[in-house]
């Protein structure tokens, strides 16, 4: 039996109007707080990823192929956690940031807009961004364990340890300094 016009583009409307769900057995709260906790990690991500980039734009001086191809593999890093943080959003039926304007209204990483920032200057922000990002996972990593989401809980401890590594190169150039 066939549907008339008006039948099927109502089911079509609903459809279209209906909130994106995914099945999950996590409480609805758990959804709220840790697609909350992890967009603000995606906004963080980046944040950082951008101004990583930057700073490998427009890094110069005696060490700048050095700190040129770190800044690559550092902005590489980034951007490859992008797309499992927003998909592990989604898995649990959360919604994901949607636009640059809403990272900026939710980042916490602070951008450069600079017109010159020393070489050296670069590092020490970027090692200080990173820490500071290796704090804000391991906080949402208490929020994914009050939950028992250890899916994302496993996927973040990846993610401080990349991060912990990306500080820890930053923070021995920047030793140089002192």
């Amino acid at each position: 039996m066939r549907k008339n016009g008006s039948t099927k583009t109502s089911e079509l409307r609903q459809r279209r109007d209906a909130p994106l769900a995914t099945p999950t057995d996590l409480t609805r709260s758990a959804t709220r707080d840790i697609a909350a906790a992890m967009n603000t990690i995606l906004a963080d991500v980046f944040a950082l990823y951008l101004k990583t980039k930057n700073f490998h734009w427009h890094m110069s001086g005696p060490h700048f192929r050095d700190y040129h191809l770190l800044l690559d593999e550092h902005g590489d890093q980034l951007f490859a956690m992008t797309d499992p943080i927003a998909e592990r959003i989604r898995k649990i039926g959360g919604l994901t940031i949607k636009s640059i304007g809403h990272i900026s209204r939710t980042q916490r990483v602070l951008d450069n807009d600079a017109e010159y920032v020393e070489p050296l200057d670069m590092i020490a922000e970027l090692a200080d961004d990173n820490k500071m990002l290796a704090t804000r996972l391991r906080e949402t990593h208490n929020v994914c364990d009050e939950h028992r989401d250890v899916a994302t809980a496993s996927l973040i401890e990846v993610w401080i340890d990349e991060t912990e590594r990306r500080t820890w190169f930053l923070s021995e150039i920047k030793r140089g300094r002192q």
